[in-house]
């Protein structure tokens, strides 16, 4: 046994109305292995989460699911809009619950952040919180290549797509069969947009104001309650990623006031009887991508003060199987009794990563080059442990 055998890592935890048998989380990866016509999920995803419910009984968190075309973003994601969308994934959800393990599925809006060609080939438009506050310069320059213009979503806009996450989250709970699902608040997408003062400029009830800038979100949160009940809900945050055009620490509206705001906004709704599943955090120490294609370590910031706001269950994930002897790790699972870690690169490798973690056994590195390649290459061939020996 490893020394991460004797610490809350592996000890149960009550999310919702579910006992998890550990606290070792598959974070959302977002693949892309879906059907790329009708972005239907299929064998392939089907093995890769089955795999990684195996002897396990913990959190296993969905690839980024599209709640509406006019959020897609990117080739050969995954939509649960349809019935038929949503039948597709219930094998993957049966797969994981076969093995004895638990399914949240992660429902999100690209927003300004939709690669345009993959918007100008389907006849979508561009949108986002604001018209013309791209991202960066690159995004700029392969919106202006696809000849695509970035559009003001308009009242009529963002009530639809409140809309279309409530018909996707009551079909991933009602006929995909998912435990939970988790709004996506984080990586600058589009409630991430709206929080973010560098992306939303707007002069209405939406734009302005921390308070405003908060309202899509608790919106879609509020809506989701009341869909599919708060003990079924999730949401992600990365209040300091500036990866995606993010403003993080340098923004004109310092992250934390931001964040703090809508994590006492959750808190208060817990008071009055609505407290989420789980509220998950990305964190700062993934950067962005490096030059060798890898992320990068940065500045780590506290994530006390958001535990100290919310009283719930608590997701953290970025970067703790990098730091040597997995100190970080140790140290926030055993902070409190109500932490739970996610792992996304290393299960990619390592289908069998909570027996490892509990044994001590060597770890197979990821490779990144494979981690958004189509087919089962680089997704579907890592072995486990005893598979490799």
């Amino acid at each position: 046994m490893s020394q991460l055998s004797k610490t809350n890592l592996f000890k149960p935890i009550k999310v919702g109305l579910i006992e998890l048998k550990n606290r070792v989380a598959l974070a959302p990866m977002t693949r892309f292995r879906a059907d790329s016509v009708n972005f239907t999920a299929n064998d392939t995803m089907k093995k890769h989460f089955g795999d990684r419910a195996k002897n396990n009984g913990g959190l296993l968190i969905s690839d980024a699911i599209s709640v509406s075309w006019s959020g897609i973003g990117y080739p050969n994601g995954i939509m649960v809009q349809t019935k038929e969308q949503a039948e597709a994934l219930k094998p993957t959800v049966d797969a994981v619950h076969e093995a004895g393990s638990f399914f949240s599925a992660q429902l999100f809006h690209v927003g300004r952040n939709a690669v345009p060609a993959t918007m100008k080939a389907r006849g979508l438009r561009l949108i986002g919180p604001s018209a013309d506050t791209f991202a960066d310069a690159d995004a700029e320059k392969a919106a202006k290549e696809s000849d695509m213009k970035l559009e003001e979503m308009t009242l009529d806009d963002i009530e639809q797509l409140k809309k279309d996450f409530v018909t996707s989250a009551k079909n991933a709970i009602e006929i995909s069969g998912a435990d939970f699902v988790e709004i996506h608040g984080a990586s600058n997408y589009t409630l991430a947009q709206f929080a973010d003062i560098s992306a939303n400029k707007r002069t209405d009830e939406y734009g302005g104001s921390i308070e405003n800038r908060s309202r899509l979100m608790l919106e879609v949160v509020d809506a989701l309650v009341e869909a599919v009940g708060a003990e079924k809900v999730g949401i992600k945050f990365s209040p300091y990623m500036t990866f995606g055009g993010g403003s993080g620490v340098d923004g004109e509206i310092h992250c934390i006031a931001q964040y703090a705001y809508l994590y006492s906004e959750l808190e208060r709704r817990a008071k009055e009887g609505k407290r989420l599943a789980y509220v998950s955090n990305y964190e700062a120490r993934l950067a962005g991508f490096t030059k060798d294609g890898d992320f990068g370590l940065s500045t780590e910031y506290s994530f006390e003060w958001a535990s100290q706001i919310w009283k719930g269950v608590l997701v953290r994930a970025g970067g703790y199987l990098h730091i040597p002897e997995y100190k970080s790790l140790i140290a926030d699972v055993n902070a409190d009794d109500r932490t739970i870690i996610a792992f996304g690169r290393y299960f990619t490798s390592n289908p069998d990563l909570p027996s490892r973690l509990r044994n001590g056994y060597p770890l197979t590195p990821y490779d990144r080059s494979k981690f958004y390649s189509p087919g089962e290459e680089g997704y579907n061939t890592f072995p486990t442990y005893s598979e490799s020996k």
